[in-house]
């Protein structure tokens, strides 16, 4: 916004001007933008011989070493002597971008490529095949390129057999290229084509387009490819380096050695397979790989980890979906509880219902394992000699008798498809056998005939696939979601136990014919044929069900209705005729949330409201079941005008994966942060009503909760009502003075007055609501316990440190540690709800942690624990009143007494939008390698930029996706120790470094610059 533009917006009466402040973190790339356009706009007025003039004089007031030297010009090149050929240049400069379709008047893709190969020192091609004559066009400069040292990195795929291995074979053995290969057909996505040549100068260039390595894309063909570069497009240049440094380091590239005749032979089968050539071995033989879980996979193994580790639960549930490799986890699960020195394995018994299952997962364990004789059947007459790693259906464990077997000889039990746990031929194996440990798979915890196997543990789900997860990794089939206002007025409709009153409910929809309409109508607009279609309709009840399934056949639409009091035979019939096809929708009320299998259904009908996100999630994923001839799931939502205490919040957020803090501004940008193939549509009034409901929903939640805490009871806890309400914990924790304690205040549980110190303490209460280890967990409710105990360790010393200064950040005017924790005494209602949050906070946990390594093991800090600003402070010794960091700028502070450099680092640099200019400064390569810029005045020659590049101090990594959370300021995640692996350019001098430990999964799912 300058001067002139604001005065012609004032000027102009028929606009109004919307503001949006630029953001710290891209104020410098937005005003040197502005600066060089200004200039550009001003030099092209002014003659030759003032321009240098003009320029020196802007620029010596910024940095008056580049001044220009006149008479203009560029320097093109250097060389170690004057005699020596010239190097060839692209015709297009470095410094500019440009778009090459190889048409005439315009060089071709190929030879810019050999102009380019010619003063490279790192070449990077990422294509989705390798053909030999295109190889051929560029051999002599990629010869050249070998024979003066320069790396040459290629990453591959078999995608449609394609490829050619004469011409992946050559890269490597001619050309001395490091190859890398995606063999995973099915999970193939890589269709991105695109090189980029690296420069010592700091002039990278890469080319990003349509182009394989072939004859036609380098020479002939109708290709488009983008030249980018490091000074015309800095921000490109750091995304694609980051991206190809991501897909290198990822284990599902898998490095090629054409002289390993294993690694020949795997790529010749996978391209004949890939090409149509031969179909695919439906034999079984170990590959040889080590089985790696996928990101989501990994999360489950880390959630389980930290259920054992942190919470002392040995019997746990995993909820994902069909065909997300739950097998796969359990027997990766298993390999980590194996004693690796031995290569002793626990004593195991997997059940299952059916042989074709277990043939199956003794397969995938042998995978795991590598080791091709793990495990004996009992199914179907085959039976185990030795018993100890026994693959069994139910079926065969009862006819041998259960009581026969040793309740404790088997110290790992599975049970897969544990949904089935209610029959008695289920419950006899439970009662008996006492494992050490017990794994439940299941896809679908509820059963229709509302049997809950969580019950089995204590109502908790140890691990759950979140949908936003599966789709990323492609598991499940994207959703286009529609939602479209049916003009129904909910106000009047009562509110009784957190939802819509259903008798009234069904009596406003039953013969509701104006919203049939709108309903078939709708339907109409967004599937191309109902007829064709495969259905289910979600309704209030079983009358509203039936009376919808009325109205679609009248339309000429094959419908029916089902419930739960349907005969079996009857509703297997339905589901029967609708696979067929003879039937085009089934309506049903309170059938289907769950346990049914139905890949072919592509279209919902959400014909309720519905704001529980469990109840959403099990109704959504009755479509989401892959099939090769549905594309996408297409859902209708039909939403009225709804009470103030509906939350759409609650339902948008389970579908998005997105904070509830950012639904509003998500819902008025479009949702453009869906996984791939996904889409959230709104016409004008849903939307309208939406942005209402969220808008208000801040203002209006707060009585809300005090309704129903009065409800509840005196008595209850901050636990049970968290447990009983719906809400989440941040919905009492609120910015402000609103907590626990105000909450029972305003229900009239407590009638006294707030003091001054709880009024301080409940505006910092939010910020122990990531305690996540058992170290502070148990050491801050020692310490709440008995705020002022003297003569405390060194340890609890140093813990008091930590809690005094995230209660108190600036001391809060207190004397010493000591005397601020006393404080807390005036307060006991505020201190019972510091240690409830906690143990909430606490329960919550999901990463397992373990401590510093050597040589700072003293720190009271767990690597994959989370810690607010302050409490880090503290840790590495900065809690005394008069003693601050000398030097904590752009999150960076070095300690000398421990020798060490912490860096913290916000992922997310902007809070409200994509922001492409600071993205790709800080991100994970991999899980344990880091890409972090040192602050932007470093060199290399500095004593700080010495310390990171040799190493000589210890340097930790605390890392956040962004600012704030819902609790208000984000904790950041400690990495731990990180060790330095190489480095390029100065000011800022952007470092790689390596994790002593690898960083979680979800995290590193979350904040990788590379797709899923």
């Amino acid at each position: 916004m300058t001067r002139l533009l604001a005065g012609e917006l004032h000027d102009e009466a028929l606009v109004a001007a919307r503001m949006q402040p630029v953001e710290d973190a891209e104020q410098a790339d937005v005003l040197a933008r502005h600066v060089a356009d200004v200039i550009r706009d001003v030099l092209r007025g002014v003659r030759e011989d003032a321009r240098v003039d003009l320029v020196n004089r802007v620029v010596d007031q910024l940095a008056s070493e580049r001044t220009v030297h006149p008479p203009v010009r560029n320097l093109v090149s250097v060389q170690a002597t004057s005699d020596g050929p010239e190097l060839p240049r692209p015709a297009t400069p470095l410094s500019n971008a440009a778009l090459l379709t190889n048409v005439k008047g315009e060089p071709s893709l190929g030879a810019e490529i050999r102009a380019e190969l010619a003063s490279a020192d790192q070449v990077d091609l990422l294509c989705a095949f390798v053909k030999w004559h295109g190889l051929r066009v560029i051999e002599d400069d990629l010869r050249a390129l070998r024979d003066r040292g320069a790396q040459l990195r290629v990453i591959t795929t078999t995608y449609m057999g394609a490829t050619e291995r004469r011409a992946v074979d050559r890269l490597v053995q001619d050309f001395g290229a490091e190859v890398r290969i995606h063999f995973d057909e099915a999970k193939t996505r890589l269709h991105a084509k695109a090189w980029m040549f690296h420069r010592k100068t700091g002039y990278d260039t890469a080319y990003v387009g349509s182009s394989n390595l072939s004859r036609s894309a380098l020479l002939d063909g109708l290709e488009w490819n983008v030249r980018l570069s490091r000074v015309a497009t800095p921000h490109l240049l750091e995304k694609f380096s980051g991206t190809f440094e991501t897909y290198w380091n990822d284990p599902s590239f898998v490095p090629y050695d054409p002289n390993d005749v294993a690694d020949r032979d795997r790529l010749d089968d996978a391209l004949a397979v890939a090409g149509g050539k031969v179909r695919p071995d439906t034999g079984w033989t170990l590959s040889g790989l080590d089985v790696r879980p996928y990101a989501y996979q990994q999360h489950i193994l880390d959630a389980l980890e930290a259920e054992r580790q942190l919470h002392g639960r040995h019997r746990n549930l995993v909820v994902a979906a069909t065909g997300t490799g739950k097998t796969i986890i359990a027997a990766l699960d298993y390999r980590r509880l194996a004693d690796p020195s031995i290569k002793r394995y626990p004593a195991l018994l997997f059940v299952a219902h059916r042989k074709e299952i277990l043939e199956q997962s003794r397969r995938a364990y042998q995978e795991v394992l590598a080791d091709a004789s793990f495990g004996e059947l009992y199914v179907d007459g085959a039976r185990p000699e030795r018993w100890q790693h026994v693959f069994a259906s139910v079926q065969s464990l009862n006819s041998y008798g259960v009581g026969n077997l040793d309740p404790r000889h088997f110290e790992v039990v599975v049970i897969d498809e544990f949904h089935h746990a209610a029959a008695k031929s289920y419950q006899d194996i439970l009662s008996q056998l006492q494992p050490r440990e017990l794994l439940a798979l299941t896809a679908t915890p509820e059963r229709t005939d509302g049997f809950d196997v969580r019950a089995y543990f204590d109502g908790r789900t140890a691990a759950e696939l979140r949908l936003w997860e599966a789709l990323q990794a492609g598991i499940l089939c994207p959703f286009h979601y529609f939602m479209a206002s049916d003009g129904t007025d909910l106000s009047d409709v009562s509110w009784v136990r957190g939802r819509y009153d259903e008798e009234q409910l069904g009596q406003l929809y039953t013969g509701n014919e104006a919203r049939a309409r709108i309903i078939l109508r709708e339907l109409g607009d967004k599937v191309l044929d109902v007829h064709g279609m495969r259905a289910l309709g979600f309704c209030v009840g079983v009358q509203h069900a039936a009376y919808m399934a009325k109205v679609f056949t009248e339309a000429g639409i094959p419908a029916r209705s089902v419930s739960g009091t349907t005969p079996g035979a009857e509703r297997e019939a339905a589901l029967s005729d609708l696979r067929a096809g003879r039937l085009s929708i089934l309506f049903t009320a309170d059938l289907f949330n769950e346990g049914v299998d139905i890949p072919d259904v592509d279209t919902l009908l959400f014909l309720r409201p519905t704001d529980s996100a469990t109840v959403f999630l099990q109704q959504l994923g009755r479509g989401l079941r892959q099939r090769p001839d549905k594309p996408v799931l297409t859902v209708l939502d039909f939403v009225g005008n709804q009470r103030t205490e509906f939350r759409f919040d609650a339902k948008l957020a389970a579908l998005t994966g997105r904070p509830r803090r950012r639904l509003t501004r998500d819902l008025e940008d479009g949702f453009p942060y869906l996984p791939s193939g996904c889409q959230i549509v709104l016409d004008r009034r849903a939307q309208e009503t939406v942005l209402r409901s969220l808008k208000t929903q801040l203002s209006a939640r707060w009585a809300h909760l005090v309704n129903q805490l009065r409800a509840s009871g005196k008595d209850t806890t901050l636990g049970a009502f968290v447990d009983e309400s719906g809400y989440n914990l941040c919905d009492i924790l609120r910015k402000g003075t609103k907590s626990w304690t105000e909450l029972r205040r305003d229900a009239g549980h407590l009638d006294d007055e707030p003091s001054e110190i709880e009024r301080v303490l409940a505006k910092r209460v939010r910020a122990l609501a990531h305690v996540d280890d058992p170290v502070r967990r148990e050491g801050y409710a020692a310490l709440l316990a008995e705020p002022g105990r003297a003569g405390l360790s060194v340890a609890e010393e140093k813990l008091a440190q930590m809690l005094f200064f995230t209660l108190w950040p600036d001391g809060g005017g207190h004397e010493s540690v000591e005397a601020g924790l006393s404080e807390l005494q005036q307060t006991p209602d505020m201190v019972d709800e510091m240690r409830a949050v906690i143990e909430l906070a606490f329960d919550e946990a999901e990463r397992p942690v373990g401590p510093t390594p050597w040589p700072l093991a003293d720190l009271p800090l767990q690597v994959h624990a989370r810690y607010q600003r302050e409490e880090v402070l503290a840790a590495l010794g900065y809690a005394s009143f008069n003693r601050k960091p000398n030097s904590f700028r752009e999150g960076v502070l070095h300690v000398p007494e421990l020798n060490v450099d912490a860096f913290f680092i916000t992922l997310r640099k902007t809070e409200e939008r994509f922001s492409p200019t600071t993205m790709y400064q800080d991100y994970p390569i991999s899980r344990e390698l880091f890409h972090w810029e040192s602050q932007s005045t470093t060199t290399e020659r500095s004593k700080t930029g010495q310390r990171y590049i040799n190493g000589t101090s210890t340097v930790l990594l605390f890392v956040r996706e962004e600012q704030k959370d819902e609790f208000g300021t984000s904790p950041y995640l400690y990495l731990g120790p990180a060790t330095y692996i190489s480095h390029r350019g100065e000011r800022p001098i952007a470092v790689t470094w390596k994790l002593a430990q690898p960083m979680p999964a979800d995290l590193f799912a979350s904040a990788t610059v590379a797709a899923g």
